[in-house]
C-alpha cells in the first residue's frame, strides 16, 4: 500500500516544518508549499490525496484555495485549519487549536471515503 500524499500549504515557514513532520511520522508523504504562489504551482499536473491548508494562510488563500484545488482534481480532499463556516469545496474546516490529533484523525477520515465525495 502506497503512503496518502498530503499537499500542506502555510505562509510560516517554521510551522510548516513542525507540522509536515507531523503528518510524516504519521505515515503520510508530505509535499510542503510556502504560501498561496507555490500551493498554485504544485496544483499543476500533480495529484494529491488531502490539501491541508493550514492557519497561518490568509482568510482569503484559505477561501480561494479550495477551489482551485478542487479545479485541478475533483478527488483531493481539502481540509481547511482556523476555518469557520460551511465552504463547498471544503470537506473538512477544523480549528486547528484542536490540536495535531484531531487534524491526524480528520485526514484519515478523509482517507477512508471515496474518492470524489
Amino acid at each position: 500500500m502506497t503512503k496518502p500524499t498530503i499537499l500542506y500549504c502555510e505562509a510560516d515557514e517554521k510551522t510548516l516544518n513542525h507540522e509536515a513532520a507531523v503528518f510524516a511520522k504519521a505515515g503520510h508523504h508530505v509535499v510542503k508549499v510556502l504560501g498561496r504562489k507555490a500551493m498554485e504551482e504544485a496544483l499543476r499536473g500533480v495529484s494529491f490525496d488531502v490539501a491541508v491548508l493550514g492557519h497561518t494562510l490568509t482568510r482569503d488563500d484559505r477561501h480561494h484555495l479550495p477551489y482551485m484545488i478542487k479545479k485541478s482534481n475533483r478527488h483531493t480532499h481539502v481540509v481547511v485549519l482556523h476555518a469557520s463556516g460551511k465552504h463547498p469545496a471544503v470537506d473538512i474546516a477544523l480549528d486547528s487549536r484542536r490540536g495535531e490529533r484531531a487534524v491526524l484523525e480528520a485526514i484519515d477520515s478523509l482517507l477512508l471515503q471515496p474518492a470524489g465525495t
